[in-house]
């Protein structure tokens, strides 16, 4: 049990595929304009994450070592595309919004380094879980980013199913608020991103001292 929580648990802090491992930093840059598309893309990466960690771990006896990069590009290329999909299916309007960048999820290091590292290795059961802890710790910095982003960049919050939420009252317009446009612009994702990394490695005493 021990075992399966820091699965779960360890790459939501202590080794974060974002803010540790440093893999996934295009995807922070790219769709944290606003909350839902970050939400979606999180979503997403968790589905393909935790389902072509089990099918790699399922084939892993069965893969020549030779072409074991060519096989796992096929598996998670064939999620991703049925992700897409149901996407264009259910919700065209954030497909139109992610564009391609649910299909870079192909290229996503995290997905990758997963499969080649944990799933190669290890048992169905706990390459799922390796699965939903990474796509999990990914899944918060991008929500954490793209909250910051649109709710000073544009005032509001986006949320799937339920549309913009106008947060900064109009009251604070009036009083001379003003929406900062800089934080829209990509450099600002990679800002709000090492401010995260900077709060993390401060509060964290086993990060300190690996440093």
């Amino acid at each position: 049990m021990s075992k399966n929580s820091k699965l779960l648990t360890g790459p939501i802090n202590l080794n974060n595929p974002i803010t540790v491992q440093v893999l996934g930093i295009c995807s922070a840059l790219a769709v944290t304009v606003k909350l839902e598309p970050a939400i979606v893309m999180s979503i997403s990466v968790i589905a393909v994450l935790a389902l072509a960690n089990v099918i790699i771990s399922l084939l892993r006896n069965t893969i020549p070592s030779r072409i074991r990069i060519i096989v796992q590009l096929v598996v998670i290329a064939a999620l991703v595309i049925l992700v897409d999909q149901i996407l264009k299916a259910y919700s065209p309007d954030v497909s139109k919004q992610l564009s391609v960048f649910v299909g870079l999820i192909i290229t996503n290091c995290i997905l990758m380094g997963r499969l080649e590292a944990f799933a190669l290795g290890n048992k169905p059961w706990e390459s799922f879980l390796d699965g939903i802890g990474n796509g999990s710790g990914y899944a918060i910095i991008l929500i954490i980013v793209a909250t910051v982003r649109e709710l000073l960049g544009s005032g509001t919050l986006t949320l799937p199913a339920v549309g913009e939420i106008k947060v900064i009252p109009e009251s604070f317009y009036q009083f001379g608020y003003e929406n900062n446009g800089l934080m829209i612009l990509p450099p600002m994702a990679l800002i709000v991103v090492g401010i995260i990394i900077w709060v993390q490695r401060s509060k964290t005493r086993e990060l300190i001292e690996e440093n």
